[in-house]
């Protein structure tokens, strides 16, 4: 092997060193997350989105405008069209209390280590099924 051919292997052999290493980091920032509680409403207020999961559906895409009033409003993209909810929550134990026109449930706020927010939500809609949420902020 020519003298360069050694320099090339070497190059691209520290390449995917410094990416296994940095991919390393990047794993650690994605560790468990911990509890916020949540002081008020207005600390949540704004826009929130992510994925809807319910038994025997396809994942909607949501999102969520959360008011100062504690009201809120919901949009889903669904393949078939989109559709529309709204509520009110309010805070109770530091957790979130949704109660809408088509079901209840609790919202909990999560930060990973890397200080992201998350936004959990189960809830039971009014024909007794189950759906699970995981919202994040949306940048204004």
């Amino acid at each position: 092997m020519r003298p360069s051919g050694l320099r090339s292997s070497w190059v691209v052999l520290m390449a995917v060193v410094v990416a296994f290493v940095a991919s390393l980091a990047a794993c650690a920032k994605v560790g468990p997350a911990t509890q916020v509680t949540v002081p008020d409403v207005k600390s949540v207020t704004g826009t929130w989105k992510g994925i809807v999961h319910r038994s025997g559906f396809e994942p909607d895409y949501v999102t969520m405008t959360i008011k100062e009033d504690g009201s809120f409003d919901v949009v889903s993209a669904q393949r078939s069209g989109s559709s529309r909810g709204r509520g009110k929550i309010v805070v109770r134990d530091g957790r979130l209390l949704f109660e809408g026109e088509r079901g209840h449930g609790v919202g909990t706020l999560l930060r990973n280590p890397g200080g992201d927010l998350v936004m959990n939500v189960d809830a039971t809609l009014s024909d007794n099924s189950v759906l699970t949420a995981k919202l994040f902020p949306s940048n204004p």
